[in-house]
C-alpha cells in the first residue's frame, strides 16, 4: 500500500455492524493495517463508545437490529472530526446519501473488499480538509506579483539554495522564515515559494497571526474537539491538518502567545499536533514558512519570543530590504506593478513621466511596495489618461544636477541634529547601492575617494567641535 493511501498509524477506528461474520472480518483487516478498532453492535452501545472516546473514523452499517445510523447523525453524535463511511446493502442507495447529507464523508455499498476501506475513509479526511481550506482563502492585490530586480539578487540566490534543498529532501522541510519590515512583500514571496517549490500542487494556507485574537489561536492552528470550551459546541481540525502535505504560511508570527508558541515548537520539531482537549497526537507533514515584520531575535531578547522556536525557525532565514533600499529598482518595480494594474484596469501604455519619476524616488516609503502599489493604483484612477505625474506627492527637492535627494516634508528639527552621524548615513548608504565600492560611493555622493577614506578611517569635520 502506498503512503498516499495508508491509514495514520495508530488512528482509532468505530466498527459499527451486527452481522458477525463480516464484523470480525473487517475488524481483522483494520488491525493488520495498525488501526485501533473499537466493535459495536448496536445503536446504544455506538453511543456510549462516541461519548467516551474520540474516534478517527468511523464505519457503520446503515441498518441495525435497534434502528438506522442514520439516528446517530440527527443527534450530532458524531464528533466532526470523525470520518464516517456508512455500509449499505443493495437498493440502500437512497439511505446513504441522506447519511452523507447529514455528515457520512463516504460509503460502500456490500459486497466490497476491505481493501477498499483504507481510500475511502482518506477520501473522508480530504473532503473535510478541503472544506477547512476554503475557510482560508486569500485573494492577492496589484502587489502580489513578486518582482526581484537587481537589489534582490542575493535573495534569489538564497531561495535557489532553499529549494534546491527542499527538492532533494521532499518531506520534512524545514521551516523557512521571512523577515522584513511591513508591506516589503513577504506574504508574496511565500506564494512564490509555495508554487517554486516541491508542494506546488498541494495546498497553500494562510493565517496572519496579528488578526487572530490569543484565546482563538491555538484552537485555529491545531483545531479542537466538541467540548474543549465554552463555545465548542462541533469539533474542528486545526490548520496543520488542513494543510497536511502542503504549505502553513503563517504571517507576522511573533504575535503568538508564548503558550502557542510552546506547541508550535513541538509541531514543526516533532511533526505532531494535538487538538485542544484531545489526548491523540495527530502526525502532520507541513511544509512551514514564518513571516515577522520585527527581527525575531529583538523580541526574544525582549521576552516576547522563544528562544528555542526561533532558533528552529531562522535555520533558513530570507531577509527582505525596505524599498528605500533597493534603490533604482523601485522605478522598474513601479513599471512592473503598473503593466500589472493596466490589464487589470483594461488601459495601455500607462508611463510615468520624469518628474513622476523623481516624486516617487523622493519618497520615503514607509509603507514599502504596499504603498507603492496603492498610490500607482490611485494615479491610474485619477488620472487624465497622460503620463503619471504623482504631483500630489509634493516637489522633491533637488540637488545641482536636477535629481532628488530627500523627502519634501523632512525639515530641521528645533533642537538639531548630527551633520556627523547625518555624513556617516549617506556614506553607508552609498556604499550599500554601490556593494561596497568606494570610487562609485564617492562618485555618486560629489566627493573625493580620499574623503570617503578619510571617514571610513574614522575622521570627523570641524562641525563636530
Amino acid at each position: 500500500m502506498s503512503a498516499e493511501t495508508a491509514l495514520p498509524a495508530g488512528c482509532e477506528i468505530l466498527l459499527l455492524e451486527d452481522e458477525p461474520v463480516l464484523r470480525k472480518r473487517l475488524a481483522a483487516h483494520l488491525r493488520g493495517l495498525g488501526a485501533e478498532v473499537s466493535e459495536a453492535t448496536r445503536l446504544e452501545e455506538a453511543r456510549r463508545l462516541l461519548r467516551d472516546a474520540r474516534f478517527d473514523f468511523a464505519l457503520v452499517d446503515l441498518h441495525l437490529p435497534d434502528g438506522e445510523v442514520l439516528e446517530l447523525f440527527r443527534e450530532g453524535a458524531f464528533s466532526e472530526n470523525t470520518s464516517v463511511v456508512v455500509m449499505t446493502a443493495f437498493g440502500g442507495v437512497k439511505k446513504a446519501v441522506e447519511a452523507m447529507r447529514l455528515g457520512a464523508g463516504d460509503y460502500l455499498s456490500k459486497p466490497f473488499e476491505p481493501e477498499e476501506l483504507p481510500l475511502a475513509f482518506l477520501r473522508c479526511r480530504g473532503t473535510r480538509s478541503a472544506a477547512r481550506r476554503d475557510e482560508q482563502r486569500t485573494a492577492g492585490g496589484p502587489a502580489d506579483a513578486l518582482f526581484f530586480g537587481e537589489s534582490l539578487g542575493r535573495v534569489r540566490a538564497e531561495l535557489d539554495t532553499i529549494l534546491a534543498a527542499e527538492r532533494r529532501l521532499e518531506r520534512n522541510l524545514p521551516p523557512v522564515l521571512i523577515e522584513g519590515e511591513t508591506g516589503t512583500g513577504k506574504s508574496a514571496l511565500a506564494r512564490w515559494l509555495h508554487r517554486a517549490g516541491p508542494r506546488a500542487e498541494r495546498p497553500l494556507i494562510t493565517l496572519n497571526c496579528a488578526a487572530l485574537p490569543e484565546a482563538l489561536a491555538e484552537s485555529e492552528l491545531f483545531g479542537h474537539e466538541r467540548g474543549a470550551f465554552t463555545d465548542a459546541k462541533r469539533a474542528r481540525i486545526g490548520l496543520f491538518e488542513a494543510a497536511d502535505g502542503g504549505t502553513l504560511f503563517l504571517d507576522e508570527i511573533g504575535a503568538l502567545a508564548a503558550a502557542t508558541q510552546a506547541k508550535l515548537l513541538t509541531a514543526v520539531e516533532d511533526g505532531v499536533i494535538r487538538r485542544l482537549g484531545g489526548t491523540k497526537e495527530i502526525r502532520v507533514d507541513v511544509r512551514l514558512i514564518a513571516a515577522s515584520n520585527r527581527p525575531l531575535a529583538t523580541l526574544v531578547e525582549t521576552g516576547a519570543f522563544r528562544d528555542d522556536l526561533h532558533h528552529r525557525l531562522n535555520l533558513l532565514r530570507v531577509e527582505l530590504p525596505p524599498l528605500r533600499e533597493r534603490g533604482a529598482d523601485l522605478l522598474a518595480l513601479a513599471r512592473h506593478l503598473l503593466a500589472r494594474l493596466g490589464t487589470r484596469h483594461r488601459l495601455s501604455e500607462l508611463r510615468i513621466s520624469p518628474a513622476g519619476e523623481a516624486r516617487l524616488l523622493a519618497q520615503p516609503w514607509r509603507g514599502n511596495v504596499r504603498e507603492l502599489a496603492h498610490e500607482l493604483e490611485r494615479a491610474v484612477i485619477f488620472g487624465t489618461g497622460g503620463p503619471l505625474e504623482f504631483t500630489h506627492l509634493g516637489e522633491p527637492l533637488t540637488t545641482a544636477t536636477g535629481s532628488p535627494w530627500r523627502h519634501p516634508a523632512w525639515r530641521l528639527p528645533e533642537e538639531g541634529f548630527s551633520l556627523d552621524a547625518m555624513t556617516d548615513e549617506l556614506i553607508a548608504h552609498a556604499l550599500r547601492e554601490t556593494n561596497d565600492n568606494v570610487s562609485a560611493a564617492a562618485r555618486r555622493l560629489g566627493v573625493t575617494r580620499e574623503f570617503l577614506r578619510y571617514r571610513l578611517a574614522g575622521g570627523k569635520s570641524d562641525s563636530a567641535h
